[in-house]
């Protein structure tokens, strides 16, 4: 699949990134590369917030990271068939933030976008204020995928959009293990799951 409707988009973005100071494109790739990181911080305050809560929300909050794992499997599956090459390959960009991937690193949908949607959408069923606090993190890192050059736009997009829609129904039938939850407060493991008594 070769896309062109959002070509010249992607072009205008690589060209401003290119004419932008060098410590500022540094930033945008440190962000890209390891912003998902700020998810982690996120998934573990929320597990420990929810250790004083509900077996519900507690269900909720140690379902964050199998929701996410869920979306990278469906959304790596998405990329594999459909087999889209890196913008800056198809394109032949050359002067792109990030060093362009190699041929067989495809791009169609964005792993990185895909991820940081269902991070936002499962933290914000876990724990609202986490999700709002996601979720402008998740749309940075997906403008930061194209802004270093490795995506186009319709890439990040509809990772975004993969990413949420999966995620939101796997994080609502988390509530469900509510009753597992229950049964560890109840075990040696009590601790991993609620606050001392």
């Amino acid at each position: 699949m070769t896309a062109t409707f959002d070509a010249g988009l992607y072009r205008w973005v690589v060209g401003l990134a290119h004419r932008t100071p060098e410590p500022l494109d540094d930033l945008v790739r440190a962000f890209s590369d390891y912003g998902l990181g700020i998810f982690a911080a996120l998934m573990l305050a929320v597990w420990w917030r929810a250790r004083a809560a509900d077996d519900r929300r507690m269900a909720a909050a140690l379902c964050v990271p199998l929701v996410v794992v869920a979306v990278f499997l469906v959304n790596d599956a998405v990329k594999s068939l459909v087999a889209e090459q890196r913008p800056c390959r198809t394109l032949h960009m050359t002067a792109t933030v990030e060093t362009c991937p190699g041929l067989g690193d495809y791009a169609f949908p964005s792993n990185h976008s895909a991820i940081a949607a269902a991070c936002a959408v499962a933290l914000l069923l876990a724990r609202r204020r986490a999700g709002l606090a996601a979720a402008p993190v998740a749309l940075l890192i997906a403008a930061s995928r194209v802004w270093i050059g490795v995506h186009y736009p319709h890439d990040v997009l509809a990772a975004l959009a993969l990413g949420a829609l999966v995620a939101w129904p796997l994080a609502l039938a988390s509530r469900r293990a509510a009753p597992l939850v229950a049964r560890l407060r109840a075990t040696r493991w009590r601790a991993l799951v609620s606050t001392p008594a």
